[in-house]
């Protein structure tokens, strides 16, 4: 199957007997044969013992993104196989109802590194981000098509990520005709998905649970929804009859997008378009009052190095929801970051708390909703932290 052999240094091989799929560029001690990058190779420990077998990328810091954790072979069945399993996975676990939208494929969560799959309604979004997975694109697609017989399969493969590995950037119609618009369900909630120039792919799937889960706290409640996109938190709590539900986005596109989603349920959201940061520093010094306040920014830190700043970002938009929080008040506060450890999220959050002589009530802590599963030994899979919280005083 393959003739190359990359050998990793002692004391790395650990985290790959535990299910980790990456092999990155400074954990290799050397390489027998001359791969190609995209050409599979074998991996094994200082011993020689197998540790798996990978695609091999030098243009990547993640220098081999294995495919299995045994000697089988990889080829087309091995991924078409992967991408059944991942879709009946989705159809065990589609049991909310008034939802026709998911993530059907995470990356190596599913063991397809580098794949990003979504369904919105009628219409299949595949993004592939890495090298050692573009050449299985078709089958990948194709067995899409047959498992899921979709409308439209969109190719999304603009992601400036796929530079790195040497992959060019475009976008394309796969099969089927995209339609003008297409609106999905979510908890019952009609929102409109724009996949062409829409974040990520189109939309966020992974807080569905979360935005079902705030509705109990809203009956009657004034409600404020930071860095809200496409509104799915200030959705929720309009429909679940609160007094009022103010939704707050720095983009113009995705302000628009909120008061659309709004009239589409036939609900009623004020849309504002700022930085979350300075408009919750200005209710502060309004001293204005809210009963819910959702913070949901995008992540403040993509490496671990910047984990400091990320910290204050996280204790400032704190500090000023829990100032605009009477008694008995809400916080859900999220990092979508994987470099921010959930401890440290929590404890960021409650020292906000302690610095303004507040005692607050842990409600839940919970992440990332169940169609972006978690995989054992590859902890880089669990990203969302979700904290909830009540003012007591």
């Amino acid at each position: 199957m393959t003739d190359s052999v990359v050998h990793v240094i002692n004391g790395r091989q650990k985290k790959l007997m535990q299910g980790h799929p990456w092999v990155y560029r400074n954990e290799i001690e050397s390489v027998t044969g001359e791969p190609q990058n995209g050409d599979l190779v074998a991996v094994q420990d200082f011993r020689g013992r197998m540790m798996g077998t990978g695609v091999y990328n030098d243009q990547s810091l993640l220098t081999v993104r294995l495919l299995t954790h045994d000697a089988r072979e990889v080829n087309e069945d091995l991924i078409a196989s992967r991408v059944r399993e991942a879709l009946r996975y989705r159809r065990f676990i589609r049991t909310r109802e008034g939802c026709d939208s998911f993530r059907l494929i995470y990356g190596e969560a599913d063991r397809l590194p580098g794949v990003i799959c979504d369904r919105f309604g009628p219409v299949i979004v595949l993004q592939v981000l890495s090298l050692g997975m573009e050449r299985y694109t078709e089958v990948i697609a194709e067995t899409l098509l047959k498992e899921e017989a979709p409308d439209c399969l969109y190719l999304a493969n603009d992601d400036p990520i796929r530079k790195k590995e040497g992959l060019p950037l475009y976008t394309r119609v796969y099969s089927g005709e995209m339609p003008e618009t297409i609106l999905i369900r979510e908890n019952g909630i009609l929102m409109k998905v724009d996949v062409m120039n829409g974040q990520k792919t189109g939309s966020f799937l992974d807080q569905k649970a979360n935005h079902l889960f705030v509705r109990p706290f809203c009956q009657g409640a004034r409600v404020l929804d930071c860095f809200s996109y496409a509104g799915g938190f200030a959705l929720n709590a309009a429909v679940a009859g609160a007094k009022s539900v103010t939704a707050v986005d720095i983009s113009e596109q995705a302000v628009s997008l909120i008061a659309e989603n709004a009239a589409l349920n036939q609900v009623k959201v004020e849309a504002v378009c700022a930085n979350c940061f300075d408009f919750l520093r200005e209710k502060v010094r309004e001293k204005q009052q809210y009963d819910v306040v959702v913070l949901d920014p995008p992540a403040f830190t993509k490496a671990h190095a910047n984990m400091a700043s990320a910290c204050r970002g996280y204790k400032e938009i704190a500090l000023s929801a829990m100032r605009l929080l009477p008694a008995g008040g809400v916080l859900a506060t999220h990092s979508c970051s994987y470099h921010m450890p959930e401890e440290t999220f929590m404890n960021t959050v409650f020292s906000a708390a302690q610095d303004l002589h507040r005692q607050v009530r842990v409600i839940a802590v919970r992440r990332q909703d169940e169609d972006h599963p978690v995989l054992a030994g590859y902890p880089e899979s669990f990203y969302l932290k979700s904290l909830w919280l009540q003012m007591l005083a």
